[in-house]
Parts: structure tokens; C-alpha cells; sequence
């Protein structure tokens, strides 16, 4: 870890740049910045969620994935490094299983809703979608030499797919069903 935060007010930003891990400074409005910005947005909005009442598996898979996303963070602010591994992969992978497993098979479409964790795991999915999307782009713009590893970009697109499965179990945990979407819907009042 290179450089820890002693002072939360340097002044360095004020030009419009921020530093990198590496020591180089970037525009904070480039695309390694909106990832990383993405990232750390995601996992501010995992937090919320923390917030609620959770079973207690899912709560510790939550805080895992809170570290996973401190560690991606990490590498894309590290140009040319990477942190993030298969086992963080493998991880998601796990968890997909068993949670898939205790759930039954969609026929419908699902709106976002139910309960008000199962709503927010939906917001955490959506903003994770967004963060692949900027990963996505970091990795399509960067310099040769700065490649940007295949992992971070996999293991956003996962987690996206768990936070939506985790809806699913949190609506069930609390009692409920998830809130399907009704195709035929009739005729809306003039």
C-alpha cells in the first residue's frame, strides 16, 4: 500500500486531477477515474444495504464482496497491476450456486421491489451494471502497457448476476415472492 490518506483536505484536486496509485496524476473526469468512481459507488450502495436486516450468510457474502470491490478499486487505480484473482471469480461463482439453488426458476420477467432490501440489492445491481459498463470502457481505451486484466471486467458482470439472485433470496427471507411483471396489464384510465 503506498501512500495513506493522513489528511483528508491536499489541495492536489483542485486543478481538476487526482492521483493514481502509481504517483501519476490523471483528469478526474477520464475514464479510469468514472470506473473507479463506479466501483466506489457500488460499494457505498452495498452499504446501504448492509443497513438492513439480512440473513446472516448473506450479510458475510455482502461484506466479502465490500472487500472484493475495495481490492478492484485497487487495481484500476493501478495502472498495470493486477489484485483482482480467479478465487475472487470463483467466489461469485460459489455463491451464484448455492443461491440459485434455493430459488425457483424465473418464468416472468421481475420488476425491482418486494421488500425494501431485495429493492436495494436491485439498486446495487444496477449501479454494478454501470461499473462494468466503465470497466468495460476503461479496458477498451487504455494505453499498451496499461491493459487492463480480464478479471475486473469478469467479476463485475457476476457480482451483477448475484446482486440480482440476492433479490430474489432477501424477498424470500422476508416473507414474500418477488414482484413479477405483468405483460397484459389492460387499458390505463383516460
Amino acid at each position: 500500500m503506498g501512500n495513506r490518506l493522513s489528511r483528508i483536505v491536499t489541495r492536489t484536486g483542485d486543478d481538476g486531477t487526482t492521483g493514481l496509485g502509481d504517483g501519476s496524476r490523471v483528469r478526474k473526469d477520464g475514464l479510469r477515474i468514472a470506473a473507479i468512481g463506479d466501483v466506489d459507488e457500488l460499494n457505498s450502495q452495498i452499504g446501504v444495504l448492509l443497513c438492513e436486516t439480512l440473513p446472516d450468510d448473506v450479510r458475510a457474502a455482502l461484506t466479502a464482496i465490500q472487500h472484493d470491490l475495495f481490492d478492484l478499486g485497487g487495481e484500476l487505480c493501478m495502472p498495470g497491476q493486477t489484485v483482482m484473482t480467479d478465487a475472487h471469480l470463483a467466489q461469485l461463482d460459489d455463491w451464484l450456486a448455492h443461491y440459485n439453488a434455493t430459488l425457483p426458476p424465473l418464468k416472468e420477467f421481475i420488476l425491482p421491489g418486494g421488500s425494501r432490501a431485495a429493492a436495494l440489492a436491485h439498486v446495487c445491481r444496477t449501479v454494478c451494471r454501470r461499473a462494468e459498463r466503465a470497466v468495460v470502457a476503461l479496458g477498451a481505451s487504455v494505453a499498451p502497457g496499461e491493459a487492463l486484466a480480464e478479471t475486473p471486467r469478469r467479476y463485475v458482470n457476476r457480482l451483477s448476476d448475484l446482486l440480482f439472485v440476492l433479490a430474489r433470496v432477501l424477498n424470500r427471507a422476508n416473507g414474500g415472492d418477488d414482484v413479477y411483471w405483468r405483460h397484459e396489464r389492460g387499458a390505463k384510465a383516460q
